[in-house]
């Protein structure tokens, strides 16, 4: 009778036969709490293309301030990967596992179109992003048109009277900025 941690090891090489060899999908990979940017630096040092959002923000303390840089999502890092770099990554101590979708056995993939405008966001935005994974309510499709995220695309909502432009992340929920309402459009 095979042992559960052996059925788990049995069931992740059969799904490398699904992916096609070369081609790369974003995935999502559990990392150990505090470790999240010693795994980025291992999984950069491996040729292993990667992700980790982080954003800059200054920290006060009694006597000095600080520029810090936050880790967005806590034990999770963004791979992208092919089905023989996907094996690769589990090989770090830090990395438990993969994302997977509820009854499935196959890591969860993050559209490419999806990881783009994440990155943007995170690239551009002078506010802090902030991950929200409470489900809303789909809002009015917007283009932002001025500042530093312009060509953005998202949703507009409204949390707690501010405007947030979000943009989803199917499997994360979503990730939301404070916007002034006169630097989006509508898009048609």
């Amino acid at each position: 009778m095979l042992k559960r941690h052996h059925f788990f090891h049995f069931l992740e090489h059969l799904t490398l036969l699904f992916l096609p060899p070369n081609m790369k999908k974003w995935l999502v990979a559990y990392v150990r709490l505090h470790h999240e940017k010693k795994t980025a630096e291992r999984l950069t040092a491996m040729n292993i293309e990667n992700f980790l959002p982080v954003q800059e923000e200054i920290r006060q303390w009694t006597y000095r301030k600080k520029k810090i840089k936050r880790v967005v999502i806590p034990m999770m890092i963004f791979v992208h990967v092919d089905a023989a770099e996907r094996s690769q990554v589990l090989t770090l101590s830090a990395i438990s596992r993969y994302m997977v979708l509820h009854g499935e056995h196959t890591p969860a993939v993050i559209p490419d179109e999806q990881m783009e405008r994440f990155k943007f966001m995170l690239d551009y935005s002078d506010e802090a992003v902030e991950m929200c994974t409470a489900p809303l309510a789909p809002g009015e499709l917007i283009r932002v048109v001025k500042g530093p995220l312009k060509g953005l695309e998202g949703e507009l909502v409204e949390v707690d009277g501010k405007a947030k432009v979000v943009v989803r992340l199917d499997l994360l929920g979503c990730a939301g900025v404070d916007m002034p309402v006169g630097f989006v459009e509508k898009m048609k």
